[in-house]
């Protein structure tokens, strides 16, 4: 098989790695779609996406249509695509759905590479959704896309563990580069025409739903292995005298104290809260309200806890 005729669609930082394996390969990517700049800071400057600064490193051109599906930049998307006439296109978190004609326009279809061991945890947030359910394990995989969500047949799969204390950010980071070695992979398949699209097993499904800011609320009456999950994987947050702490990493003690009440600091020194099972979670990077977000060691040099006050 010759060159391929590729576009790109992809938005975050997850996708530079398939974009760069696209990029930097034989194959020709003759566009990049990613998302419409967006205002950011005080001064609400327009910010690219990490695709776009990518893309215009590799001289791609680069479109942002708001829409795929509605509207004039539609009309004008897919007029773009007609004309490329790509062999395939590669998707990967994007943020928008393809409509039909899309999906069918290129020869080899569309592939999308997806952050999770489908069909499990098909939807927006997998990444975050696997470490809030406490999987062992995870993975990334490649697909052919049809008009469902994250439904197409399945090309190949990449597994990793996932540790007990990986927060949802290195994962992300982790699976992000997972993703371009399987892009890579399979293409390689493509051209050597040994793919085997697999069906999916809806029984075995999941959904993972955008995440809803109240989630990342802790409540101590829980277990410490779900709050430990929630802080790793949205990042917590409870009240301490008055402010809101957000709570980035944490481990759980071995420690058991049955006496205390749920969400009371039982150690000082090191920011030890007791859990509805008795378990003790420690906070290991946080941030209080108006201060900067640091590791506990270095918040307790500047602020004295006292044991015994109970959070939330």
């Amino acid at each position: 098989m010759s060159k391929l005729n590729i576009v790109f669609m992809g938005t975050p930082d997850f996708s530079v790695p398939c974009l760069k394996v696209l990029a930097e390969s034989e194959d020709n990517v003759a566009a990049v779609f990613t998302q419409p700049d967006k205002p950011k800071g005080r001064g609400y400057k327009m910010i690219p996406t990490p695709v776009k600064t990518a893309a215009q490193e590799y001289e791609i051109p680069v479109y942002q249509p708001l829409s795929l599906r509605n509207g004039d930049d539609a009309a004008e998307a897919m007029k773009i695509l007609e004309e490329i006439n790509p062999d395939l296109i590669v998707v990967t978190a994007y943020g928008q759905i393809l409509p039909k004609e899309i999906l069918t326009l290129p020869k080899y279809g569309c592939i999308n590479i997806h952050a999770s061991l489908l069909p499990r945890y098909r939807g927006a947030a997998p990444i975050q959704w696997c470490i809030l359910n406490g999987e062992k394990k995870t993975g990334v995989t490649s697909m052919l896309m049809d008009v469902g969500l994250d439904t197409g047949d399945m090309l190949l799969k990449s597994e990793t563990e996932i540790g007990e204390n990986e927060t949802a950010q290195e994962l992300w980071d982790r699976l992000s580069v997972m993703g371009g070695e399987l892009l890579a992979e399979t293409i390689t398949a493509l051209k050597a025409g040994k793919l085997a699209p697999e069906k999916q097993n809806d029984e075995l499904s999941c959904y993972s739903p955008m995440i809803k800011k109240e989630m990342s609320q802790l409540d101590f009456s829980e277990s410490a292995e779900k709050i430990h999950n929630i802080i790793r994987g949205i990042t917590g947050f409870t009240m301490l005298d008055g402010k809101r702490l957000k709570i980035y990493r944490s481990t759980i003690s071995g420690a058991e104290n049955t006496n205390a009440a749920n969400g009371e600091i039982t150690d000082a020194e090191s920011f030890g809260v007791k859990c509805g099972d008795g378990k003790i979670i420690t906070f290991e990077e946080i941030q209080l309200e108006g201060s900067k977000r640091m590791k506990t060691a270095d918040f307790l040099r500047g602020k004295k806890l006292t044991k015994g006050i109970i959070l939330g």
